[in-house]
């Protein structure tokens, strides 16, 4: 999988490999089992610094999509069933097309959309980090 990370998108870089590992999950382009880069590895080709690799997988690790088993990588762990995130997704789309076509027509642009699409995502990740 190709990790494409945006150090200026004002979302912290942990969080998009996340978001990342996350979405690759659920469209099946990482499948149970699947073996994602050492952190060193990963750290290199995307050059950022390890510690936030590792925290992301950490982060993975913990809400269950990967499991870390030491001396052998990072795994997938299937978490997922892709079934029940299609029906999801599906749920969703029109809302998020309802708010996309809004915004659009006030004259956003697609770059400050997935801002504001992503500065919603913080906020909501912030207010699950105070609650824990």
């Amino acid at each position: 999988m190709d990790f494409r990370l945006n150090p200026n998108s004002g979302v912290p870089i942990y969080l998009q490999l996340m978001e990342q590992v996350k979405h690759g999950i659920e469209t099946g382009a990482l499948q149970h089992g699947d073996q994602l880069p050492g952190i060193r590895k990963l750290a290199e080709v995307i050059v950022m610094n390890p510690n936030t690799v590792a925290k992301a997988y950490r982060e993975l690790e913990h809400e269950g999509y990967i499991e870390v088993r030491h001396g052998a990588g990072a795994f997938v762990t299937g978490k997922l069933n892709n079934q029940e995130v299609q029906d999801r997704m599906d749920r969703a789309r029109p809302i998020f097309e309802t708010a996309v076509t809004q915004a659009a027509a006030l004259g956003l642009n697609d770059e400050e959309i997935r801002r504001m699409v992503e500065a919603e995502l913080q906020k909501i990740e912030f207010r699950k980090g105070a609650s824990h």
